[in-house]
């Protein structure tokens, strides 16, 4: 069941594509319905939490270890963690960064997307701050963690991340 605050920032959210405004009304109808939603083994879809990590050096992105793309860090929320919790821990286990919210945390970017073994994932995506010192990934996870300027990062994401990366660039510079 979603928390009147995530309803609400669902809510306030400005689809910055046609994918997003669809994801944005999938993820609201679903989790409306799904009586624990961020859980990975309640259903088949689920939400996860991942994050926008902004620093005056650019943005974060990882290139993942099983699909092989660039995308930001994130992942599967745990039993009583919120998705902010959730986008924190997430983005320390894969970068080694330590990131902080925005005051109040803000949620920037919706997307549904197929995960692993038949799962749907909700992906709340919020951003983060950081100092703008080097990733230091654990030897678990990818090495390929770096800092991009925008224009580079449009250049190497996984394309379906791009239009949110474009929207992110021209509010960061607010927050950095």
């Amino acid at each position: 069941m979603l928390t009147s605050d995530l309803e609400a920032q669902l809510s306030a959210l400005e689809p910055v594509d046609d994918r997003e405004a669809a994801s944005l009304k999938e993820t609201k109808a679903r989790l409306c319905r799904l009586p624990n939603p961020y859980s990975e083994d309640a259903d088949l879809h689920h939400v996860t939490a991942s994050a926008f990590v902004i620093s005056s050096r650019g943005v974060i992105l990882h290139q993942h270890r099983i699909l092989g793309i660039w995308v930001q860090p994130g992942g599967h929320i745990n039993d009583g963690e919120s998705p902010e919790d959730a986008a924190v821990r997430e983005t320390l286990e894969e970068t080694g960064l330590n990131v902080r919210h925005l005051d109040p945390p803000l949620l920037f970017h919706v997307d549904r997307h197929p995960g692993p073994r038949g799962h749907t994932h909700y992906d709340l995506r919020y951003v983060l701050v950081s100092d703008p010192v080097d990733p230091s990934p654990p030897e678990n996870e990818s090495s390929d963690v770096y800092w991009f300027t925008f224009p580079e990062a449009f250049e190497r994401a996984e394309p379906a991340l791009v239009p949110a990366l474009k929207a992110l660039a021209v509010e960061a510079p607010r927050w950095t």
